[in-house]
Formats: structure tokens, sequence, C-alpha cells
């Protein structure tokens, strides 16, 4: 299944991409063989295994599996095997009493017929081994790479594999939201959701945190580190069970009732999925499970990730697509997942996986030899099957490299993803504050960071990642204020210039971001409110400490803090966009980034954004462009003293635009400090009105004579 092949369909809508872009239009060959080689593949896949849905449905049939009368279906993949067996407690841990029949193409199948009183021969909660005679006549003793159930005993240091069947499993209540037009995503941690230093469950997120972030106005909850993974400091992403949700947290039925729960409150849930690579774990992983070197992965140096240390799938194998589809079926369909963020897509769309490689933006970088277009193909099918099945779930990738068209429809050639995560914005920031004076923030390059996408492929911005919260590099939060948020947080003290600083631009730049960024916006958990310190996991380096594998929501209830500031305009924040559906609407019209008034200003779904950046210049009679005339007044404030601001403007104040184009704008308004503090009776003026900027403060504005 080699990727060479240019025979076979043209893409149907291909014209449309190259008409949105003619730049691409030299590489119109290299999008038709992508198109061709996902088409082909669909087509022998419905060829010989009678359509993708009954390909993507394998978990059913692989792994360990009950039937209606109670006896055992297994099935495995183990093309270098000389001879499986199933071994378990139900076997007293015969290795040879249940020997796998060989089928072709490397299966082998096995079926256990049910007991004299019809119970299944293998019960539920008991454990289970596949045994695995390799080429070398070795034994191995190896977990179902389709275990549902894996779990860890104090005591030991691998996963022991656990029949998952229960007499009665989690019913759904409540039916999945509708899809999104624009995503305020929550990314979550599940174990670490929780002051306590321990690792938290299901239960605790259930009914601890996910009325939290309803209360903040999120409506998507991201949730990591849910596909097993026996090192939990691996942050999620050195996968061993696939297809089992983590036992740390609790039950898969716990899971089910989670995501549930979040249902009935309309939040919609992703699965941030890893498909990239997976775990060098042999014991319990996937690595060497048939005791050859290769089976899901490719064999020899090209099957280990330098950096990551870890396995590469082999996309072009059919068994590998099979399992690969069949895992994302899974999640949505047995847990009620509404979609996926696809952790690593930089690693899997090239040979090199990004591994010392910059990319300019040149379109040669995206286009050649060294593009893996079975690892392409594979992210197309995906995509393809969540569309085809699952209409209303959504899929994101996590790419750094911007390839183009990655965004949009497999009809046009592209990768059939819904958004990408615009990577670009947390690293700018943070390379403002840790090279830059705030004297020297260049707003032109701000601007052009934020705004700098393709047009009609959506981005999801967000100003941190999760990343940045891990033990070696610092928050946003951390970065603005790092000591003295020790001491420095509580009301009691004085609002010392880093403090006051911290706080304010913590504001502005989430604000910024989410507003002018892209189509939909991202928070890590914590994030919201400037969670102090970073995140380090339990591990020989900290004592196997908890101390900071947590997230402390505490500090927001408490009134004496001041993280409770930055929580309640997150939330207003959310709740405006929520309003106004910023988010969905067109890209903002920016009519000012100013460089020497460290000013930015633009228009987004008829709100007008004021942002001034200048460490302590205020101005008075400030003109800004509007395109839509009429009375406006202040919407969002991020110096109102409930956001831990110095209330220097009056809400009350109406301002009034002037028919005076200027930056581009029919319509304008000025700016003017006396307005904002003084308790007389306003003077209207016929064309403008005089109000003040403040430093270090955004503002939103409203037109009341559109109001919504």
């Amino acid at each position: 299944m080699a990727a060479a092949s240019t025979q076979g369909p043209r893409a149907p809508k291909l014209a449309q991409l190259l008409e949105r872009d003619p730049y691409l239009a030299p590489f119109e060959q290299d999008f038709q063989r992508r198109y061709a080689l996902f088409y082909n593949r669909l087509k022998s896949i419905e060829e010989n295994e009678g359509g993708l849905d009954k390909f993507s449905k394998s978990y059913k049939t692989f792994g360990v599996n009950q039937f209606v009368d109670g006896g055992v279906y297994c099935k495995e993949w183990a093309p270098g095997a000389e001879a499986v067996f199933l071994t378990g407690d139900f076997n007293g841990w015969n290795p040879f009493s249940h020997p796998y029949k060989k089928m072709e193409y490397g299966k082998w199948e096995l079926f256990i017929p049910p007991g004299q009183d019809g119970y299944s021969p293998v019960p539920h909660g008991s454990k289970l081994k596949v045994v695995i005679r390799a080429q070398n006549g070795e034994l191995l003793y190896r977990i179902s790479p389709w275990a549902r159930y894996v779990v860890r005993d104090q005591d030991k240091v691998n996963y022991d594999w656990v029949h998952w069947n229960p007499p009665q499993s989690y019913i759904r209540k409540h039916r999945s939201p509708e899809r999104l037009k624009s995503l305020r995503i929550y990314e979550s941690h599940v174990g670490i959701a929780s002051p306590e230093g321990k690792i938290a469950s299901y239960k605790n997120f259930t009914y601890n945190v996910l009325p939290r972030i309803k209360d903040l106005g999120y409506n998507c909850v991201q949730l990591m580190a849910i596909m097993e993974h026996a090192y939990y400091a691996s942050f999620g992403y050195q996968v061993t069970s696939f297809f089992a949700a983590s036992s740390r947290y609790g039950t898969p039925d716990d899971l089910k009732e989670m995501i549930d729960v979040a249902h009935s409150m309309g939040i919609t849930v992703l699965l941030d999925v890893v498909h990239s690579h997976a775990s060098k774990n042999s014991e319990d992983g996937l690595n060497k499970f048939d005791g050859t070197d290769s089976c899901f992965f490719h064999s020899g140096p090209k099957g280990t990730h330098q950096l990551w240390d870890s396995r590469l799938f082999d996309y072009s194998n059919w068994e590998v697509l099979r399992f690969l589809l069949s895992n994302l079926r899974m999640w949505i369909e047995d847990y009620g997942f509404d979609g996926f963020r696809f952790d690593g897509v930089t690693s899997m769309l090239y040979h090199h996986h990004g591994i010392g490689t910059g990319f300019s933006g040149d379109y040669n970088e995206y286009f050649g030899l060294h593009v893996d277009e079975d690892a392409l193909c594979y992210l197309m099918l995906a995509n393809h099957m969540v569309n085809f099945l699952h209409p209303e779930c959504i899929t994101i990738a996590e790419d750094v490299s911007g390839m183009p068209a990655l965004c949009r429809p497999v009809a046009e050639g592209g990768g059939g993803f819904d958004y990408r995560l615009a990577m670009a914005i947390p690293d700018k920031w943070i390379q403002i504050i840790k090279e830059l004076k705030d004297e020297d923030w260049n707003m032109g390059n701000i601007v052009y960071t934020l705004t700098n996408r393709r047009y009609e492929e959506k981005c999801i911005a967000y100003a941190e990642s999760h990343d940045q919260a891990l033990v070696g590099d610092k928050t946003l939060a951390f970065r603005l204020m790092d000591a003295e948020m020790y001491t420095n947080m509580s009301v009691l003290s004085p609002l010392t210039p880093v403090i006051d600083r911290g706080i304010q631009l913590h504001k502005m730049i989430r604000l910024i971001t989410h507003a002018l960024g892209g189509d939909s916006y991202l928070n890590f958990m914590g994030n919201e409110f400037g969670h102090p310190e970073w995140l380090d996991f339990p591990r020989k380096g900290n004592n196997e400490s908890y101390h900071y594998a947590r997230r402390q929501f505490n500090l927001t209830d408490d009134h004496l803090l001041r993280y409770r500031f930055l929580n309640a305009f997150d939330r207003d924040m959310n709740k405006s966009e929520e309003r106004f559906g910023w988010l969905a609407s067109p890209p903002a019209f920016v009519s000012e980034k100013h460089e020497s008034n460290k000013v930015i200003a633009f228009e987004r779904a008829g709100l007008v954004f004021i942002f001034n950046f200048h460490p302590y210049q205020s101005y008075a009679d400030y003109r800004v462009g509007v395109e839509i005339p009429g009375k406006y007044k202040i919407l969002l404030d991020s110096d109102a003293s409930e956001y831990g601001g110095h209330q220097r403007l009056d809400h009350n104040t109406e301002y009034f635009s002037e028919e005076y184009p200027h930056n581009y704008r029919h319509n304008s308004l000025m700016y003017n400090s006396q307005t904002s503090f003084s308790q007389q009776p306003r003077r209207c003026h016929k064309h403008h009105i005089k109000v003040y900027i403040p430093s270090r403060v955004a503002i939103v504005l409203q037109n009341m004579d559109n109001a919504k």
C-alpha cells in the first residue's frame, strides 16, 4: 500500500481550493495524488471489508467480546506469531488450554462456548493475558491491543488486563449538544482536577469541576490523558492501551457518566486522541505484541521517534488502519465523545517529524518526498469516517507546520479537519514577555500573529499552552508575577507594581487572543485565574510527590485573594462571546495598531475592541474609527473593580459616533478623560464625545442602536 500511485479519480472540488488560493496551483498534482490514494484505500475497504461502517466497527469483534448467549469470541492480529493462546483467571492461568485458530492475513480467532448455565466462561472483572509463541519459541504474555480496561495494583510495575463486561453498563440519559458554531474550550486533565495532592477521579470531575466549567462560560471540554498510559508523568501522551479509559480515575462507567452529565449541561466533550505514536512498553503496551519489531509499527529506525522515544505507526498497513479507525469509532459510540483533538499531527505529516525543521510558510515545505502521504491519507480517512458516520462531531489538528488545506474538506484535496490550533500565538506571547520591555511591545507584530491564518481554514486561538504549565517552564501569570505570587496576591497586602502589571496584562492578553486570534478559543484548566507555580507529576525526581500535580480551584473561592478577579474576568469574557458570537463572526477589521501609543483597535461581531498596552500613558481625545454609526456603551471593561482594575471608566457614559472618516472607517469615536470622572450632567456634542482610554486597559463597546 505504498503512497506512490497517481492513478485514480480527481478531487471533485479541488478547483475551489485553487481558486481560493492560486499560489497552490503548482501543487495540483500533489493534491490529486493524495486524493487518489485516499479514494483507492476507501474503495478497497468497501470492496474487501463490506464498507467503512463495518470496517470501523472491528472493536466489536477484535479483542475479547461476549455474545448474547454468553459465549466469548476472541480475535487478534499477530502476523509474527507462531501460535496464540488465551489464559487468565478463567482457566487457572493454563497457558495452552485455549489456543486460537490461525486465519488468513495474520489473524487468529478463538470461540469459548458459554457454560451450561448460560453464563460467560470469562467472568466480568477477571484477569486475562494473550500468550504469544514468538518465532524463536519464546512465550510472551501480552495485553490485547483491543483491551477495554487495564489496571495496575499498587505493588506492581505493569498493568493487568481486566475483562470488562458488567451485568449492567451505564445507560446514557442525555443527547449530545448540537454541533457548535464556535468553541470555547476548557482543556482538562481529570487526574489533576482537584486541590488535593492525589489523583482525582471521574466522579470528582463530574460533580465538582463540570459546574465550574459551565459557570465560566465554556461550551466545550477537551479531555487529555484519557487513553490509558502506564507513565502518569507523560501527561497522557505515551499511550499503552488505546481502547481503555484510564483506570487511575475510575471505571469506564464513571467516564461515561461524566460525559453524559457534561451533555446535560450543554457542554461538548472532545478527546485528546494520540494516534501519532505509542509507548515503547511491550509488557503492557503495543510494542512487539507478536514478538516482532514491526506488527503495528515500522520496523527499524523508521519505527522510532528520536525525541519522544516511542513507536511510530505504519499507516500504510491495512490492520493499522482498522485499529486506528475503530479506535475513533469506539470512543464516539461507546463513551459519547463529540470529536477529537489529534495530537502530534506535524510528526505524522512529515517523515522528518518536524525534528530540527522550521516552517517559514514556503509552500514547497508542504509538498514533496518529505511528506508522509500514508499518514496524511489516514487522517483523511479518519476525518471522512467521522464526518460521514457522525457529522455532528468535530476534529482538531495540532499542527505547527501550517500545512495548506489541512482544514479544508477531503473533496477539495484537503485533510478534512474542522480546526487547527493556532500554535504561533502562545509562542509569541511568551517571546514578548521574556524578551521585550513593555515600552517595546510591537503592536503590528502582535496583530500580525493573531490574524495570520489561512482564509476559510478555522483556527483555535489560545494564549498559553498546557506545556507552559509544566515544570521547567512558566505560565503567563507566573512569568508576569513570578515570586510575588507567593506574597502579594492577598487583597490585604499592598497592590505592588509587579502584581498590578501582571493582573492587567493577563486580562488584556486573554481578551485580545479570544477576540482577534481565531474562530474558537482554548484555555488550559487553572490558567483562567492565573494558577500559581507549575505542574509536576509524581516521579523519582520529586520523590513521587503530588504537591504540584493538582489545580487549586479553592484560590478563586477565597475573596481575600486576587485570583478571583482574573476568574471573574474570564467568565464575563466568555459570557460576552456567548451573547455576541464574535468567534463565529467573520474576521475582525483592525482599524488601528499604533506603535508609539501602544493602542490596538478593531471591530468584530458589531463590537468595538480597544486595547491600550502602554505601561503608563492614558489618552484623552483619542479617536477610533467605527463602521456602524450610533450610540455605544461599555460592554466589558478590564479596569472594572470586580476584575481587579482601577475603576477609571464610568459605565453610564454614552459614546456617540461622529461622521468623520478615520482609519478607513466612515465614522469615528473620540475619547476623553473628563467624562469618566464627572458627576455633572453629560454635555452632548453634535459630532463627537470625549472619552478616556486608561493605560493597560481593554474595553469592549457595544452599539446600543443595534443591541441584541
